[in-house]
């Protein structure tokens, strides 16, 4: 039997965070190749530049000055948390071993919890509003004609649909940018803490040690111009045609945004279709091997979450 002291509960506190730190190093979470994170010092970031980024022009006379126009876009920081108790006789018993693993999970449920944020917020794209006001998958995008959008808005989309479809979405993307399309904001990193003091309350009306993990962030859309999104079969015609749709991406006043579609995103109900798509050949009803020209255009990532 161990005794409770302060060099045992030292002993606690230090497996319990070598082993949180060692899971957080061995895991990678995916939500960083579709979300940039944006560090936060408030409540909430408010992003009024979305939309507004000016294009370079000849320097002829004086420098043609470009409002920002102010669109209001706000992310709210939210606080998240995961605790768990160890009962004080498996301490006293020596027993801290059949914990590590508890440990380490908590570190990589941690580790990975943007992944539900960035991932709900990309599935409710077709019912969530963006920056400019409509859903980040829509149908009716305003662009306007002149770059101070002071000409008038014409309706751009970034969504094929076929109601008769009844699969998961699929989402093509450019994430080559500094901005992607999500964003992942970052208030408070996640950390560990812990109640290992016998005269702590949890021990002494529940006869327990406690740690947790926590984190304060939230999840936003970027640029609605680098996603687009299918809610139809997803095959080579497809996929052409959403490709096709976001290169064709303006800015307000007609330039192109020059747009490079880099990431297909699919469920893992789409896993197997996805990589016929992206690498192999076709074969027609001939029997015939035809030459596939997806086949290495895109990076496939399958995503668990969706």
């Amino acid at each position: 039997m161990a005794i409770i002291n302060a060099a045992s509960l030292q002993a606690l506190r230090t497996m319990v965070r070598r082993e949180f730190q060692n899971a957080l190093v061995n895991t990678e979470p995916s939500y960083k190749k579709i979300a940039t994170v944006v560090p936060s010092n408030t409540k909430s970031n408010t992003y009024g530049w979305l939309g507004s980024m000016p294009s370079f022009r000849e320097w002829i006379g004086d420098r043609v000055i470009n409002s920002i126009k102010e669109h209001g876009y706000s992310i709210t920081n939210r606080t998240f948390e995961n605790t768990i108790g160890i009962n004080r006789d498996d301490v006293e018993d020596d027993t801290l071993g059949i914990y590590a693993p508890m440990v380490q999970a908590l570190a990589q449920e941690g580790q990975e919890f943007p992944n539900e944020l960035v991932y709900e917020l990309l599935a409710n794209g077709f019912t969530t509003a963006c920056y400019d006001r409509q859903n980040f998958f829509d149908t009716d995008h305003p662009v306007n004609s002149k770059h101070d959008g002071t000409g008038t808005d014409s309706s751009v989309s970034n969504v094929l649909v076929d109601d008769a479809y009844t699969g998961k979405p699929w989402y093509l993307m450019d994430t080559t940018r500094p901005l992607k399309p999500l964003i992942f904001q970052e208030r408070r990193k996640l950390d560990l803490n812990t109640l290992f003091n016998p005269t702590d309350p949890a021990t002494w009306v529940k006869n327990e040690f406690q740690f947790g993990a926590d984190l304060r962030c939230e999840s936003g859309f970027g640029f609605w111009q680098l996603a687009f999104a299918g809610k139809i079969e997803l095959n080579a015609t497809n996929v052409w045609a959403a490709n096709s749709a976001m290169k064709a991406f303006t800015r307000d006043g007609g330039k192109k945004l020059k747009v490079k579609p880099n990431l297909l995103v699919v469920s893992t109900d789409d896993e197997k279709q996805a990589t016929k798509l992206l690498t192999r050949d076709f074969i027609d009803e001939n029997g015939t091997t035809v030459n596939n020209e997806l086949k290495g255009k895109f990076e496939l990532l399958v995503v668990p979450e969706l």
